[in-house]
């Protein structure tokens, strides 16, 4: 069965004080997105959403890094919602998907193919990592301690089967979407778990990047 790999990236960089894109700064030499698509460039396919006004620049940064992987380029929609929803849109197909930020490049080929092998029919697979932290519930103004045992932060790639997460994908956009995986469950499918990579970090403040170039 083939395997397609969906990597959304429409950052701005703000919060890293930035005046590119986050996912076009650069770690060991190689813009971070680029980095990404390498590490997915063992499946059959890759689709690449980003916003259409980020199009030349990244076609100009490929050209300047000399970067020939094979991918398909989709343009985003108006969040990461409608821009996963575009970027399913252009697969028609059958496969499983794997669904990814476009600032996790510290993902490994290992976790992707362990994911891809466990998902299985009307069940979407995530990797989660533990929450070693304290962690504290603030609601009005009353601070309560939570209990962390059952708490997980949760990764990505996301990955399902093509027609579950499509089906999924046609509902209509709610606040209440905060991953592919919440999209899944809204629509009746179950989310099974594996541990992931602690390293498979979301790259989004200047901490992150100064972490990754290490661990890269």
């Amino acid at each position: 069965m083939k395997r397609i790999a969906l990597i959304v990236a429409g950052g701005k960089g703000s919060r890293m004080k930035s005046n590119i894109p986050k996912q076009f700064i650069a770690i060991n030499k190689l813009p971070i997105l680029m980095h990404t698509i390498k590490q997915f460039s063992h499946l059959d396919e890759i689709v690449l959403v980003l916003p259409q006004d980020q199009f030349k620049f990244w076609e100009d940064l490929c050209k300047k890094y000399n970067f020939n992987e094979k991918y398909t380029l989709i343009e985003g929609g108006k969040s990461r919602f409608h821009s996963v929803q575009k970027g399913l849109q252009s697969i028609n197909k059958d496969g499983i998907i794997a669904i990814h930020d476009g600032v996790r490049p510290l993902i490994s080929k290992n976790l992707i193919d362990t994911l891809t092998t466990k998902v299985k029919e009307g069940y979407g697979v995530i990797p989660v990592i533990p929450i070693s932290d304290s962690v504290r519930k603030i609601k009005n103004g009353v601070s309560k301690n939570t209990q962390r045992s059952n708490l997980y932060k949760v990764q990505t790639p996301q990955c399902f089967f093509n027609a579950n997460i499509q089906k999924a994908y046609k509902q209509k956009y709610s606040d209440k979407f905060t991953d592919d995986a919440s999209v899944f469950e809204s629509d009746g499918g179950e989310i099974k778990t594996i541990i992931g990579d602690i390293k498979n970090m979301k790259i989004t403040t200047s901490e992150d990047l100064k972490i990754a170039g290490v661990l890269m």
